[in-house]
C-alpha cells in the first residue's frame, strides 16, 4: 500500500485516524496498539509474508537491546552483542538486497519493500543503546511501533529511536497540529501526484529510447525531468510522512530543504535526504575517524561513506558509481575548490552543483553503466542538438508542470508566507490562505489520481 493510492486515501487512513482519535488521549497504550495493528496491516497488504520478516527483526533486536542493558558493566559481552546485532541486521539486508548482485543474478530474491529504511532504523536503536545514548526499551510493543510505524515505514525519513522515544510513551496533538499535519500531507501528495507523476512519465518515455539515436536536447530534457521526478517523489513522500506524524502527535525530522538551490555539492548533501546523510555521518563517518585523522584519511572516509550511500540505494554498479561520483566532488571541494566557489558569483556555483546533480541522476536512473555512459555522451553531443525532437516529447500540460516543478524547487512558498506576515496580514489570514490552498491541492491531487493509472513508487527498491 502506498500513500498516493485511493485505497490509502479513502479507506485505510480515514479508518485509522477515526479509531485513533476515538481513543481518549490518556490511553496512550491503546493508541499505540491501534497504530501498531494498522501499521502491520499497511505493510502486509502487498505481500503478507514480509511482515513476518519485520517482526523477526523487531524480536531479535528487542533481545539485543535487553542484553546490552543486562550486561551494562561488561564491556566484552556488550561489544560482542553489538557486533552480532550489526552482523544480523546487515546480513538480513545483504541476503534480500545484495545476494543476487554478488552471485551474478543466479539467485533471485524478492526485495521486501522498505527493508533498507527499517533496517537502518533498528540499527540506530541498538547502536544508541550500546553507546548509552538511550536506555533499552522494555516494552516490546513500543519498539515494534517505532519500527513499523506506517507513516515513515517504506520511504522514510529514517527516524531514530532517540528522536521519538518520549513520544512513544506520551505525545500530544490538538486541532492546530492536526491542521498542520493535513496541510503538510496535502503538499506532499500534490508534489507526488501532480508534479512527480507527470514529469516521471516524460522521463520514462525518454529513457526508454535508444540514447545513441536521440538528440542532445532530448537527452537533457529526460535528465531534467528525472531530476524533478525523484525530488518531488521522495520529498513528497517525506512531507506526507511528516504530516501523518503531526496528525498522530509525532514529530519526525525534516528530510529535504530545497536541495536544488545549493551552490556546492557539500551544501547539496546538507539539504538532500538529510536523515540518511546524518545516519551515515553519525554511525559510519565519525566512527571511521571523520576529519580527525588528517586530510588523506578524511578523503578516504568520505569516499567510503558515499560508496556505502550509493550501494544503500540499490544492488547495481550504477548506484555505487553514483555514490563515488558525489564523493569525488566532495573531496575536490574539501581539497580547496569550495574556497573557489565561495569567491565566485553564486549563480556559477549553482550551475556547477546542478550539473553534478543532473549527471548523477542519469547514473542513478539508467539501467546499466553502459546505458548511462551512452546517455551522457548524447547529452554532450551538441552537433545533434535536435530541439524539435525534444519538443515532440512534450504536450502543453507536461510543459506547464515541468515549469511548475522548476519554480517549486525554490523556496517560493516559505518566502511568500514570511512576506504575508511581514505585511501584517495576520496569522488568521495566513491560515485561511493555507486552508484554501490545502483543499485545492487535495482536490487537484484526487483529480489527477482518478484520471491516470500512472503512479510509480521510485523508492520501492530501497
Amino acid at each position: 500500500m502506498i500513500f498516493s493510492s485511493t485505497l490509502f486515501l479513502f479507506i485505510f487512513l480515514p479508518l485509522t485516524l477515526l479509531i485513533y482519535y476515538a481513543i481518549p488521549k490518556k490511553y496512550v497504550m491503546a493508541k499505540n496498539i491501534e497504530l501498531l495493528i494498522a501499521s502491520l496491516i499497511f505493510y502486509a497488504w502487498g505481500e503478507p509474508k514480509n511482515v513476518l520478516l519485520m517482526l523477526l527483526s523487531i524480536a531479535v533486536n528487542y533481545l539485543f537491546g535487553r542484553l546490552l542493558e543486562k550486561y551494562d558493566e561488561n564491556k566484552t559481552i556488550r561489544k560482542i552483542v553489538l557486533i552480532i546485532s550489526v552482523v544480523f541486521n546487515l546480513g538480513m539486508l545483504f541476503y534480500f538486497k545484495y545476494l543476487g548482485f554478488f552471485t551474478g543474478g543466479r539467485i533471485s530474491i524478492i526485495l521486501p519493500i522498505g527493508i533498507s529504511f527499517f533496517t537502518f532504523q533498528i540499527m540506530s536503536y541498538t547502536i544508541d543503546v550500546y553507546l548509552r545514548n538511550v536506555k533499552a526499551q522494555r516494552d516490546p510493543f513500543k519498539l515494534a511501533l517505532y519500527i513499523s510505524l506506517f507513516p515513515q515505514l517504506i520511504a522514510g525519513p529514517i527516524v531514530r529511536y532517540i528522536d521519538i522515544e518520549k513520544e512513544l510513551a506520551c505525545r500530544t496533538y490538538d486541532i492546530d497540529k492536526i491542521f498542520k499535519g493535513v496541510t503538510r500531507f496535502s503538499v506532499g501528495l500534490a508534489k507526488k501526484v501532480v508534479i512527480s507523476n507527470t514529469v516521471g512519465l516524460l522521463a520514462d518515455n525518454i529513457f526508454k529510447l535508444d540514447p545513441t539515436l536521440m538528440s542532445s536536447a532530448t537527452g537533457w530534457l529526460g535528465a531534467i525531468a528525472y531530476t524533478l521526478q525523484i525530488y518531488f517523489d521522495f520529498s513528497g513522500y517525506s512531507d506526507m510522512a511528516i504530516g501523518l506524524g503531526h496528525m498522530m502527535g509525532f514529530n519526525f525530522i525534516e528530510n529535504f530543504n530545497y536541495p536544488y538551490i545549493s551552490k556546492s555539492v557539500q551544501e547539496f548533501w546538507r539539504r538532500w535526504h538529510i536523515s540518511l546523510s546524518s545516519w551515515f555521518r553519525d554511525y559510519l563517518y565519525i566512527p571511521l575517524g571523520g576529519n580527525r585523522k588528517g586530510k588523506v584519511r578524511t578523503y578516504i572516509n568520505l569516499l567510503i561513506v558515499f560508496a556505502c550511500t550509493g550501494f544503500w540505494h540499490g544492488a547495481a554498479w550504477n548506484f555505487l558509481v553514483w555514490g563515488l561520483f558525489h564523493g569525488f566532488f566532495l573531496v575536490i571541494e574539501r581539497i580547496g575548490f569550495k574556497k573557489v566557489l565561495d569567491k565566485i558569483p553564486s549563480f556559477i556555483g549553482h550551475i556547477y552543483t546542478m550539473l553534478i546533480a543532473i549527471l548523477g541522476w542519469v547514473l542513478f536512473r539508467a539501467e546499466t553503466m553502459g546505458k548511462a555512459w551512452q546517455y551522457i555522451c548524447t547529452m554532450f553531443r551538441f552537433s545533434d542538438w535536435g530541439w524539435s525532437k525534444a519538443v515532440a516529447q512534450l504536450d502543453g500540460y507536461t510543459l506547464v508542470i515541468l515549469a511548475l516543478g522548476v519554480v517549486c524547487s525554490f523556496p517560493i512558498v516559505p518566502t511568500l508566507r514570511e512576506k504575508l506576515r511581514k505585511y501584517n496580514w495576520g496569522e488568521t489570514a495566513v491560515s485561511v490562505i493555507g486552508g484554501v490552498s490545502m483543499i485545492t491541492l487535495l482536490l487537484l491531487s484526487i483529480f489527477c489520481l482518478t484520471g491516470s493509472d500512472y503512479n510509480p513508487f521510485i523508492y520501492f527498491r530501497f
